[in-house]
C-alpha cells in the first residue's frame, strides 16, 4: 500500500534526511520519501505493517522534531498495473479503459497500447477482487489478450529475444490462414474464370475462403453486439461483406475480406516495429550485475543489488546502477543518457550512473541507490509513462472517434434506404454505396497514428537528452512564446570564483578573507564554496558558534569572541552597519566584524558558451520574449542581459518574488500561448511548479529536478531547449500531417463512395491503407 503522512513544521533537512532513512528501515516499509518543501512522507508498505505502522512513524518524527505534527492524509490507493499481452487494437484500448475505470473502487484507469499495459488507481478494500473484473473485461473485448499482474512496481518491458520469439509465433499462425485463405479464394476465381464452372460450385469456394479469412472478424462482432458494442472495425467489415454476399458481389466480398486481413496484418507489423524503434531508443537497462560478495565475483539481475553492494563493471558493459568510483579509470559513453557524443572521463570518487556504456577501464562501484531508483530506471519510466499524459490533440481525437463512426453508419443506412425510397428502384446499387460507407467509416488511422507520433516523439527527443513527462508538455512547447530563466546555474556555469578584495577601516585582504571564510564555512552555497577555495587553508571550526543563515541577506556567527557579519546590502542595512558601496560588477558579500564595515569581496560567475547562441536560436525559432530572474545585485542582472541579448531581466528578487515575476509574465502573454520556466529544479521548485511548462537544467542524475519539473534537460546545455522545442514542433506537424491525410483520403472516398464511383477495394484502403500510411509517417518522428 501507498500512504502518505503530512509533517507540519518540518523544516530541517538533517532530520528530514534521518526520518526517511529510519523510517525506511522499518519491517514492512519497501520505500520511503520525505519531500521536505511538500512536508509530506510517502511510504510503500506491506499489508501486515499497515496496521501499526502510523504510531512507529509519529514514534520517529518526535524522536527527532518534537514540534512537528503527524497526520495521515486520505488513504492511498493501491497502485496495479497488468500485462495485456497482444492488445494491438486502440479502439478496444479505449473502451477497456472506460470500463475498469467505471468500476468500484478504481479511481484511475489508463491504458498504455505501446507497452500494452493497464494500470489503474484502486481503493485497497477492492484491489484483491480488480484482476478477475478486468480480465472479464478485456476478454469481452479481445479474448486473445493475455491477462497477467505485473508484480514490481517498476515496470521492465520484455527482452528483446522473448517479444521476437512471441510475435513470430503468431506472425506465422496469421500467415498461414491468410495463405490458405488466398489461395482457396485464388482457385474458385480461376475455375470460375477459365473452367467456367455453375456457381454453386464457386459459392463452395468462395464461402470456405471467406470462413478462414474473416471467421474470427464475424465471431467477434457477434459477441460484441450481444454486449449491445456495436460500432466498431468487426461490425463494419461484417455487415458490409456479408452484405456484399446479399446483394450478389460474391468475389467483391471474399477479396475486400482478404484485403482487409492483410492490411490488419501490415498495420499490426508497422505498430510493432515502431514500438520496437522506441524500445531501442531507451535501450539503456543494463540485463545484469556483477556484484562482490564474500570475495567472490557473482552475476545477479541488477533488481537484486542491495544499496552499498560493490559491483564490478568491464568496458563494453553497462553500468547497472547508480554509484561512487571505488577504482578505476575510464570513459563513459553516455549519449543514452544525455544525447552527448563526446565520451566523459571517470576516476576515482566521481558519480557513476546507471545507463552509461564503459568503454575502457575496469571500474569498482560503490552503489548509491536501489535499481529502482537509478537514473536508467527512472529515464525509462518516465519515457515510457509519458503517453499516460494526454495531448490535447489525443484527447481531442479520441473524443472525435467516439462520435464520428455512428455518425458515418447512419450516413451509410441514409444513403442505403433513402434514394431507393424517393427514386424509385435501384436498392442493390445504393446499399453497396452505404457499405462503402461503412468500410471508410472507422477511425483506426486517427486513433493508432497520433498517439504513436506522441509518444515517437517523447522518445526522439530523450534521444537527444530531453526528458517530456507527458505527451501534453510535447504539446505545449510548440505554443511557448515567453521563456524565463534563472541566471546561475541555467544561463551561467554556476562556477564562482573570487576576483577581487576590497578591504576597509585598517582591515587587510587576509584579515577581510579570513572572517569571511569563518561566517561561511558551514554553508554550502556556491558563493561560501568560492570564498573556501580561494582562502585554501583549513579552518578550525571550533572557534565558531551561534551560527545563522538569514535567507535572501547573508549568515552571521561569533568567531571566537568577535561577531561576524557576510552577505548583501540588505544584512548591512538590517544590521546598521555603515558601508560603502562597491559599484563593480560581480556577486558582492560585505563583511562587517563587531558592526564595523571591514571590506567586501568581489566574485564573478562565467555565462556558458552556448548560452547567446541558445537565446538567438529560440528567438529564430519563435520565441517572442526571453527574460531573465536573480537574485544578484541590478548590475550583474543587467550585465548577462546584455551580454546575451535578453528582452528583460529583473534583478535583486527572493525566491517568492520570482513566482510574482512569473505571474506577472503570465498575466500579459499571448492568448493560447504558453510560459517556459528555465531553472536548475532545486532552488526554483515554485517557479518550475507555476510555470505552464516547468524546465530543470542539467537534471543528470539529480533526483530533485527530475521530480519538480514538466521537461528535463539532462545536460546543463541552454542550446537543449532549442532541441526540445524544435522536437516537439516536428511531433506537432506530423500529428497535423496525419490528420488531413486520414481525413482527407476518406472525406474523397466517402464522397465518391456515395456518387457511386468507389467501390470495396476503395473503402477498404481508405480504412487500412490510410492507417498504414499513417502509422509509417508516424514513425518518421524517430529519424528526428
Amino acid at each position: 500500500m501507498k500512504r502518505i503522512f503530512l509533517l507540519k513544521g518540518l523544516d530541517c533537512p538533517n532530520c528530514s534526511a534521518k526520518i526517511e532513512k529510519e523510517v525506511g528501515e522499518l519491517d514492512g516499509v519497501q520505500s520511503s520519501v520525505v519531500n521536505l518543501m511538500k512536508q509530506t512522507l510517502t511510504i510503500n508498505v506491506a499489508q501486515t505493517a499497515a496496521d501499526t505502522i502510523a504510531s512507529q512513524i509519529e514514534t520517529i518524527v518526535h524522536s527527532h522534531e518534537p514540534d512537528v505534527e503527524v497526520q495521515e492524509e486520505t488513504i492511498i490507493p493501491v497502485t496495479k498495473s497488468y500485462l495485456l499481452k497482444g492488445l494491438d487494437c486502440p479502439n478496444c484500448s479505449a473502451k477497456i479503459e472506460k470500463e475498469v475505470g467505471e468500476l468500484d473502487g478504481v479511481q484511475s484507469s489508463v491504458v498504455n497500447l505501446m507497452k500494452q499495459t493497464l494500470t489503474i488507481n484502486v481503493a485497497p478494500v477492492a484491489a484483491n477482487t480488480i484482476a478477475s473484473q478486468i480480465e472479464t473485461i478485456v476478454h469481452s473485448h479481445e479474448p486473445d489478450v493475455e491477462v497477467s499482474e505485473i508484480a514490481q512496481e517498476y515496470y521492465i518491458p520484455a527482452k528483446k529475444q522473448d517479444t521476437n520469439t512471441s510475435y513470430n509465433n503468431e506472425d506465422k499462425k496469421l500467415t498461414i490462414r491468410l495463405a490458405i485463405g488466398a489461395a482457396i479464394y485464388g482457385i474458385g476465381m480461376a475455375l470460375t474464370v477459365f473452367a467456367k464452372v455453375p456457381l454453386p460450385v464457386e459459392l463452395v469456394f468462395l464461402i470456405v475462403s471467406y470462413i478462414i479469412l474473416g471467421g474470427d472478424v464475424v465471431w467477434q462482432a457477434v459477441r460484441n453486439i450481444s454486449k449491445g458494442r456495436v460500432f466498431d472495425e468487426h461490425f463494419l467489415m461484417s455487415v458490409s461483406t456479408i452484405g456484399a454476399f446479399v446483394i450478389g458481389e460474391y468475389p467483391e466480398a471474399v477479396a475486400v475480406m482478404l484485403f482487409y486481413q492483410v492490411g490488419e496484418f501490415f498495420q499490426s507489423l508497422a505498430v510493432e516495429r515502431s514500438r520496437k524503434s522506441i524500445s531501442d531508443l531507451m535501450d539503456i537497462r543494463p540485463d545484469c550485475a556483477t556484484v562482490r560478495r564474500n570475495g567472490e565475483l557473482i552475476t545477479i539481475s541488477p533488481e537484486s543489488v542491495a544499496i552499498g553492494e560493490i559491483i564490478i563493471v568491464k568496458p563494453g558493459e553497462k553500468i547497472p546502477l547508480d554509484g561512487v568510483v571505488l577504482d578505476g579509470d575510464s570513459m563513459l559513453d553516455t549519449r543514452a543518457l544525455t544525447g552527448e557524443s563526446v565520451p566523459r572521463s571517470v576516476h576515482k570518487g566521481d558519480e557513476a550512473l546507471s545507463g552509461c556504456m564503459n568503454q575502457t577501464g575496469v571500474l569498482t562501484i560503490k552503489t548509491t541507490k536501489a535499481f529502482g531508483e537509478s537514473t536508467a530506471s527512472k529515464i525509462i519510466d518516465l519515457v515510457e509513462n509519458a503517453s499516460s499524459r494526454k495531448a490535447p490533440t489525443e484527447n481531442f481525437i479520441t473524443t472525435f472517434a467516439r462520435y464520428y463512426t455512428p455518425v458515418v453508419v447512419i450516413l451509410a443506412a441514409i444513403l442505403a434506404i433513402l434514394p431507393p425510397i424517393l427514386l424509385g428502384g435501384g436498392w442493390t446499387e445504393w446499399i453497396r454505396r452505404g457499405f462503402v460507407f461503412l468500410v471508410v467509416s472507422c477511425p483506426c488511422a486517427l486513433v493508432i497514428s497520433i498517439p504513436l507520433t506522441f509518444f515517437g516523439g517523447i522518445g526522439a527527443a530523450s534521444k537527444r537528452g530531453v526528458l517530456v513527462k507527458g505527451s501534453n508538455y510535447l504539446e505545449a512547447l510548440n505554443n511557448v512564446s515567453i521563456i524565463v530563466f534563472d541566471k546561475t546555474g541555467t544561463l551561467t556555469k554556476g562556477v564562482f570564483n573570487v576576483t577581487d578584495i576590497l578591504p576597509a577601516n585598517g582591515f587587510s585582504k587576509e584579515q577581510v578573507l579570513e572572517y569571511a571564510v569563518q561566517a561561511e564555512s558551514f554553508s554550502n552555497h556556491p558563493i561560501a564554496k568560492s570564498i573556501l577555495s580561494a582562502y585554501g587553508k583549513e579552518i578550525d571550526q571550533s572557534v565558531i558558534s551561534d551560527y545563522k543563515e538569514i535567507s535572501g541577506y547573508g549568515i552571521s556567527a561569533m568567531a571566537g569572541k568577535k561577531k561576524v557579519y557576510a552577505g548583501n546590502t540588505k544584512l548591512m542595512d538590517s544590521e546598521h552597519v555603515e558601508y560603502t558601496a562597491c559599484e563593480k560588477v560581480g556577486t558582492k558579500v560585505y563583511v562587517a566584524v563587531d558592526g564595523q564595515y571591514a571590506g567586501c569581496i568581489l566574485i564573478t560567475d562565467e555565462v556558458k558558451p552556448d548560452s547567446k547562441k541558445a537565446i538567438s536560436d529560440l528567438k529564430h525559432i519563435g520565441v517572442e520574449k526571453t527574460v531573465m530572474l536573480t537574485g544578484d545585485d541590478e548590475k550583474i542582472g543587467k550585465a548577462v542581459a546584455e551580454e546575451l541579448q535578453l528582452d528583460e531581466y529583473y534583478a535583486q528578487l527572493f525566491p517568492d518574488q520570482k513566482v510574482e515575476k512569473v505571474e506577472l509574465l503570465d498575466s500579459k502573454k499571448r492568448q493560447g500561448s504558453k510560459l517556459a520556466f528555465v531553472g536548475d529544479g532545486i532552488n526554483d521548485a515554485p517557479v518550475l511548479a507555476r510555470a505552464d511548462v516547468g524546465i530543470a537544467m542539467g537534471g543528470l542524475g539529480s533526483d530533485a529536478a527530475i521530480e519538480a519539473a514538466d521537461v528535463v534537460l539532462m545536460t546543463d546545455e541552454p542550446s537543449k531547449l532549442v532541441d526540445a522545442i524544435d522536437v516537439a514542433k516536428a511531433t506537432k506537424q506530423i500529428v497535423m500531417q496525419n490528420i488531413v491525410i486520414a481525413l482527407g483520403i476518406k472525406s474523397v472516398i466517402l464522397i465518391l463512395g456515395a456518387l457511386g464511383i468507389a467501390g470495396m477495394w476503395e473503402a477498404v484502403f481508405g480504412d487500412v491503407g490510410v492507417t498504414i500510411i499513417a502509422v509509417l509517417n508516424a514513425m518518421r518522428i524517430l529519424k528526428k
